[in-house]
């Protein structure tokens, strides 16, 4: 009796001791983090099928053997795809990061593995834009191989966002002489754009598209950014093209279905557009489309849907920024546009200038907030750091022009304003149809 009272008793303790250290430990392991189901259109398709099928699979093995790093690196680099295809960024950005910083915590003698999963690194922090990290990132993966084409995009990507733009051509001039292919002919395409040079950046793009897999994403990606391409350059026929040409390979492509919206926008055909921005913000939960349907609304006149969409956007940004996705830019650009309140838009400007002093679409969006404050001064120092690439965007021609004007150069700026709508005549938005009414009264008066 004894004999067994004492086995019970120790068994009992043992019971105990677990229970407790399962309740201590339960919330600080590591379990590899779930799949989500997709919603909506993207669920039905063979590729989700494929892919879930992959994922699982990846997930089976990492429950079989934990410490496989090779298939955590694998599913890291699956989740940020499917950030990528579902728009499921505050969930799968974080869980890639988690699972790719676990390959390199455990510090590898395999050196192809870790140079996979720094890179791998680097451009989730691009993807959440925290770009002085990437750039810390890219370096770090430079040092392990400096034959790799993909260590090449990420120190583009970063050096771009930072506004060093010297050395991003030199890293994607890099990158192409190592890989000419889809990604490293849009980063070209990208910097010749930024450089002034559209009928270049469209070749580039082109020269992307046609190095792609159809139907795949990057593909249907680098088409429809071949068509804004278009779109920009107020050539509205090629840009059709190119975004029904996405949606051929691709039917659920949200980003070319937003496309047509913004053509149907510039062809006043607003009941068409309304349809699609929505049918795209029912694919996957991307900004640019409720800040689409945003400006369609208040066009409109349509108030209450412009200011419930406006709720909707501003709260998933803000789910967005809990997540450790950068989005002060963004939204210093939607307070201006969108809120119509400068002094809420530069808040964000300003933190945002803090990072990336440097950065044209930065100092551009500080140009337009003092413009729209009337200080008129402040905006042309913001611009002048602004044009020093000599980009060709309308919008930055249109704001040059607008601040000229005011600052008593009415010549040059009247010049500028009609040189804008010439590169592309579809503006909308608060400085367009600002600089729209002066060259008209300007005119007027000869």
């Amino acid at each position: 009796m004894k004999k067994n009272y004492f086995y019970l008793a120790a068994l009992s303790v043992m019971l105990v001791a677990g229970y407790v250290f399962y309740q201590k430990y339960q919330n600080v392991s590591d379990p590899t983090p779930p799949l989500r189901e997709r919603q909506g259109p993207i669920s039905t398709t063979s590729e989700w099928i494929n892919t879930k099928a992959a994922i699982q699979g990846l997930q089976r093995k990492l429950r079989e053997k934990p410490g496989d790093l090779k298939s955590k690196l694998l599913l890291g680099l699956a989740y940020m795809q499917e950030a990528r295809v579902t728009g499921e960024h505050p969930y799968y950005y974080p869980a890639a990061l988690g699972l790719i910083q676990d390959v390199l915590d455990h510090e590898s003698q395999d050196q192809v593995l870790i140079y996979e999963a720094t890179v791998a690194k680097a451009t989730i922090q691009l993807s959440l834009h925290q770009f002085d990290e990437a750039l810390e990132t890219g370096k770090e993966a430079l040092k392990i191989n400096d034959h790799g084409a993909a260590v090449y995009g990420v120190l583009c990507d970063a050096n771009v966002e930072l506004g060093h733009y010297e050395e991003a051509i030199t890293m994607a001039d890099k990158m192409a002489s190592l890989r000419p292919d889809l990604k490293s002919y849009s980063r070209v395409s990208y910097l010749r754009e930024i450089h002034g040079d559209m009928p270049g950046a469209i070749e580039a793009m082109a020269l992307a598209v046609a190095a792609g897999f159809p139907g795949l994403e990057q593909t249907a990606w680098a088409t429809v950014t071949l068509g804004s391409l278009y779109e920009k350059t107020g050539d509205l026929k090629n840009a059709a093209v190119q975004f029904n040409k996405a949606i051929q390979f691709s039917p659920n492509y949200a980003f070319a279905i937003s496309g047509l919206g913004r053509l149907a926008v510039k062809n006043k055909d607003y009941k068409t557009a309304e349809q699609l921005f929505t049918q795209a913000a029912n694919i996957i939960p991307e900004f640019s489309f409720q800040e689409e349907l945003v400006r369609l609304y208040q066009q409109q006149g349509k108030t209450a849907k412009a200011q419930a969409t406006m709720v909707d956007l501003l709260n998933g940004l803000e789910e967005d920024q809990e997540a450790g996705h950068v989005v002060d830019l963004e939204l210093a650009n939607i307070y201006l546009e969108l809120g119509k309140n400068p002094n809420k838009a530069l808040e964000y400007a300003l933190n945002e200038y803090k990072r990336r002093p440097d950065n044209i679409d930065v100092c551009k969006a500080l140009a337009a907030i003092y413009y729209q404050k009337q200080d008129y001064a402040t905006a042309a120092t913001y611009l002048k750091k602004a044009k020093r690439t000599n980009s060709q965007d309308a919008g930055l021609v249109c704001l040059d022009g607008l601040v000229k004007f005011r600052l008593g150069d009415q010549a040059n700026g009247t010049t500028l304003i009609q040189k804008s709508f010439t590169i592309n005549p579809y503006q909308n938005t608060l400085c367009s149809a600002e600089a729209k009414n002066l060259v008209n009264k300007a005119l007027s008066k000869l």
